[in-house]
């Protein structure tokens, strides 16, 4: 027997998007996402909130539901310029506000510029962050190897979206686990009067039964819970201590859910 890791519901590939600042063109990105069921992070600075053209507290009230709120720093330096006590302060406020304005623990982070060392990545990691984009792309649609360095896809911005848009929805082989990962600004939008290339791209890759829609936060704990399987020595036997399902995919063709906190003989699966 084969066994191979699939995301939730069998499925092979993945869409994360991850958008910075919290400005006003949110609302509009976001009810483009909503209408063609594209997932996003929205990386937030709890220290500029209020601030124009940042949103007001009242006016994100509920934009974001259904997607995730991650930290940006309290107020945008470019932290690899500053102390490490004040990367630490800049990162700790900007968690504390964020968690006390949405009741959620937050995990995720943007580097502000995209600056960051390997120093600060240690820090961040003793602080309990889960995972950092980066700003620098790599088109590979790989997992990360490293979550505090998460390089995306490509920025929304690159004349090749489309052409990665069609290679990643047509793509059909399943020997890997592929992410497409998209980043930028919602302003940039205004900026180049451009609405119509995310438009566009969410029209085109919304929708497809073989993609998972997800937000950053929900693929690394998902693909967490799957490191937790815990198989027999024959791997014939797998154990789901987690809360959360996992999916896996036996032999070649078939795909079968784990449910959490089950024992499963897989060849009765078969």
């Amino acid at each position: 027997m084969k066994v191979y890791t699939c995301f939730p519901g069998g499925k092979a590939k993945a869409l994360t998007m991850s958008y910075d600042d919290g400005k006003l063109q949110d609302k509009r990105l976001i009810g483009i996402f909503n209408k063609y069921g594209i997932k996003a992070t929205f990386n937030l600075n709890y220290g500029q909130v209020g601030e124009r053209p940042r949103m007001t507290f009242e006016e994100m009230e509920g934009l974001y539901d259904g997607h995730e709120i991650a930290t940006h720093t309290m107020t945008h330096p470019t932290i690899e310029r500053c102390p490490l006590v004040e990367v630490a302060e800049e990162l700790l406020e900007d968690r504390k506000g964020l968690e006390k304005w949405t009741g959620q623990i937050v995990r995720g982070h943007a580097y502000p510029n995209g600056s960051y060392s390997e120093e600060i990545k240690q820090l961040y990691r003793q602080l309990g962050v889960a995972y950092a984009r980066v700003v620098e792309t790599v088109p590979d649609f790989a997992l990360p190897k490293d979550p505090l360095e998460w390089h995306a896809t490509c920025h929304h911005n690159d004349p090749k979206l489309m052409e990665y848009a069609e290679f990643f929805a047509d793509f059909k082989k399943s020997q890997y686990l592929k992410l497409m990962y998209v980043w930028g600004h919602s302003y940039e939008f205004d900026n180049n009067d451009n609405w119509d290339v995310i438009e566009n791209f969410c029209k085109y890759m919304g929708g497809r039964d073989d993609i998972w829609y997800a937000t950053n936060i929900e693929i690394i704990d998902y693909m967490d819970a799957a490191k937790r399987l815990q198989f027999s020595a024959d791997y014939e036997k797998v154990y789901n201590p987690n809360a959360c399902s996992v999916w896996l995919q036996l032999n070649s063709d078939k795909c079968v859910e784990i449910e959490g906190g089950t024992l499963v003989d897989l060849n009765t699966l078969l």
